[in-house]
């Protein structure tokens, strides 16, 4: 038998408990009303700018930087013609891709081959940074912008020092192979490297082709999908791009710019070391090495994000996929945040050290930690008597509502801004797929998430099979 006293220990233990996790969620839900609040102004001042008729001028000038596009590629041979061939007609003026196969064990090389006339020539460009082992370097006749590097598999961030080290441009593209990339996309997201202040790297917008109609590497009619699991996926990236990094312009930064649409000053790359091998998020690693070369160097260089120039990518249409890729992510973000502890509430690395990693640390590193301990503390507490329903309402309306509230907002903010969805049942899905994400597509990532901590301290270093079902005769619904 229970001494009495000890019940009642118990019990204020977990309302105790329970008041610091509610206070966490209302602080964290807070913190991101307060970033759509201060996107709001910054979306503003990009709508601005972003008309047509500036592209026009810029595409005129002789002003924008040449740019080498670096596209590693594994295992892609249904999609890596249309891939390249939409890479080779974006609207710049001074561009070369340069793609790396990285070991494929398909026929993507053969395609390659085929497709695009490729003769083999000797690797004329010094090897900067080590990578596996180069088995030949292609060139093709119908493109001569196009070069092809077969190489060992060494994973995606040793295929980009690959392709790194080969560039003959001042100005990176970092994208993944099966990136839909707009057509004027790489005219707006080199647009801040032109306009008088010192820029070290720029991330665009990532949004979700699953259900759009795709021809010839484009997106020709966005849609969202049906299935909820893409449908929640669809707002998710919506508030996470449209205002979530957006925020960070005027906070210091973003510590994330997306592996599959960044673009990059080259020879800060190659003064880093180029991409990190080992690391499960290269794109995160890479921008806090980055970060963290400027401050500690006194360049004042910025790493912004705009919002206008847009790639499309397809996001996991099972729950398993979903799993191996929240749990990889959380794992990247953990080993991150580790190998960087020296800047986290370190003054010399200014709002990166003071706002932006304490953010991450405490926001997304344990968020997955305290919220599954808040569901559990709530439930046990209310079984037990040692919270009451009100209390338990009031948990559910600011872990679960607020964040609901949030995500309509992003569909609003979509629907007002650049409206890429045009039918009104798109709109209605979203917003309905708005509550569903937040109302058990959240708690069910934040289980994935969960076990990032055991893989990590276990050594895992496996991405695990991201399978996907292509572009190939996409139709809209």
């Amino acid at each position: 038998m229970i001494p009495a006293e000890w019940i009642q220990v118990i019990r204020e233990g977990l309302a105790t408990a329970d008041r610091i996790a509610l206070v966490y969620f209302l602080a964290l839900n807070s913190f991101y009303a307060f970033l759509l609040i201060v996107s709001i102004p910054e979306l503003w001042r990009h709508w601005q700018v972003s008309e047509d008729e500036v592209l026009q001028r810029l595409l005129a000038s002789d002003a924008l930087p040449p740019v080498s596009i670096l596209v590693p590629a594994y295992n892609e041979e249904v999609t890596i013609a249309a891939s390249v061939l939409s890479f080779l007609s974006l609207k710049y003026p001074r561009l070369e891709v340069i793609l790396v196969n990285d070991g494929s064990r398909d026929r993507t090389v053969d395609v390659l081959i085929k497709e695009f006339d490729l003769y083999q020539v000797p690797p004329a460009y010094p090897r900067t940074i080590a990578t596996k082992p180069i088995r030949a370097v292609y060139r093709s006749r119908m493109h001569s912008r196009l070069i092809v590097i077969d190489k060992d598999n060494g994973g995606k961030a040793d295929s980009l020092n690959a392709a790194l080290s080969a560039a003959r441009h001042p100005f990176v593209l970092a994208v993944d192979a099966d990136t839909l990339i707009e057509s004027d996309a790489l005219l707006r997201l080199a647009r801040p490297f032109v306009l008088g202040t010192h820029v070290a790297a720029v991330g665009g917008t990532i949004r979700v082709a699953n259900s759009c109609r795709v021809e010839m590497g484009r997106v020709v009619d966005a849609r969202v999908s049906s299935e909820w699991l893409a449908g929640c996926q669809v707002v998710e990236y919506l508030r996470a791009f449209l205002f979530g990094r957006l925020a960070w312009n005027r906070l210091g930064g973003n510590l994330v710019i997306s592996g599959a649409f960044g673009l990059f000053r080259r020879d800060y790359l190659l003064d880093i070391g180029g991409y990190l091998t080992g690391n499960v998020t290269e794109d995160m690693d890479l921008a806090v090495r980055l970060h963290r070369y400027l401050k500690e160097r006194n360049i004042k260089a910025q790493m912004p994000f705009i919002p206008d120039p847009v790639a499309w990518t397809e996001v996991p249409s099972s729950i398993a996929v979903l799993a191996r890729q929240r749990e990889r992510w959380h794992r990247g973000l953990i080993g991150t945040m580790i190998s960087h502890r020296k800047m986290l509430l370190n003054p010399r690395y200014g709002a990166t050290g003071m706002v932006a990693m304490p953010y991450f640390v405490f926001g997304e590193l344990l968020a997955p930690v305290v919220e599954v301990m808040g569901y559990v503390l709530t439930i046990v507490g209310f079984l037990i008597g040692a919270i009451s329903w009100q209390f338990g309402l009031l948990f559910l309306a600011v872990a679960v509502g607020y964040g609901t509230l949030l995500s309509v907002w992003a569909v609003v903010l979509e629907e007002i801004s650049f409206r890429k969805y045009r039918r009104r049942s798109d709109t209605l899905r979203l917003l309905g797929f708005a509550f569903i994400e937040g109302l058990g597509f959240r708690q069910m990532t934040v289980w994935f998430r969960l076990q990032a901590f055991w893989k990590y301290f276990r050594g895992v270093e496996s991405w695990g099979a991201m399978t996907r079902q292509g572009f190939a005769n996409k139709k809209s619904e």
